[in-house]
């Protein structure tokens, strides 16, 4: 299912569900968290800047939301040790986790190969494809647990088919496809885990902001016209779609 445009997610869809949301501080992560939120589940906000995560937090809040919980991590510098803290604090403080939307990314400007750093391909490798992997190994127990969880890498466009000038980043993103396909056969007989790629395609955020500085905004779509999508694959209707690269 690649077409969300007549998908209309029921508004209890997430109910009683602990979802965490990596890099809900801004962008599609801000915005899938308020939109988890208002179909009912608990969020988890992971981001690296506090003060953006508490404006989330707040407005969830406001909203009538389920009272979300904040973990900040830096992703390029965390460890195993980090990754399993959070997977413990999540045990402790909620006792449950039913699904993570792998949103944070980093990615620098776009120049050719001879130009990228080593310490930047580092760094890009942790963000973007790393993370995604320890994190999710580490709360696998958790997701175990649950009757029905969901994990979905966002990934991007040029992950999928690189091209020029993209460099690690596209290298990073292009993990993904083959971590979730290894990962959903590793779980074939686990009928209660999934795993999926989310492809947003271009749209209004601050890492197209940073790619495609002169574009026009009003052009792109926003992050909330992409949440049919995001909602249909966190959700129970997407129980049987795993290791598939899904295009909004």
């Amino acid at each position: 299912m690649n077409n969300f445009k007549n998908y209309h997610a029921s508004p209890d869809l997430l109910k009683d569900r602990v979802i965490l949301v990596t890099g809900a501080g801004q962008g599609i992560g801000r915005i899938a968290a308020l939109t988890y939120a208002a179909h009912g589940a608990t969020v988890i906000l992971h981001g690296r800047r506090v003060e953006k995560l508490e404006s989330v937090y707040d407005e969830i809040e406001t909203r009538g939301g389920v009272q979300p919980a904040i973990f900040p991590l830096d992703l390029e510098k965390a460890g195993d040790k980090d990754f399993q803290a959070i997977a413990q604090a999540i045990k402790l403080q909620l006792g449950r986790l039913d699904g993570i939307l792998h949103n944070a990314a980093l990615i620098f400007s776009l120049t050719p190969l001879e130009n990228q750093t080593l310490e930047q391909w580092l760094s890009l490798l942790r963000v973007n494809l790393i993370a995604p992997f320890a994190l999710t190994r580490a709360c696998l127990p958790l997701l175990k647990a649950s009757p029905d969880a969901s994990v979905v890498m966002t990934s991007e466009m040029h992950g999928h088919d690189p091209a020029a000038y993209w460099g690690g980043f596209a290298v990073a993103k292009a993990g993904l496809e083959a971590l979730v396909k290894i990962q959903a056969q590793e779980w074939e007989m686990l009928p209660n885990l999934r795993v999926n790629v989310i492809i947003p395609g271009p749209a209004h955020t601050p890492q197209r902001t940073r790619t495609h500085p002169g574009e026009v905004k009003q052009d792109l779509r926003q992050p909330e016209d992409l949440m049919p999508g995001y909602l249909y694959l966190m959700g129970p209707e997407s129980k049987a779609v795993s290791g598939q690269t899904v295009f909004c």
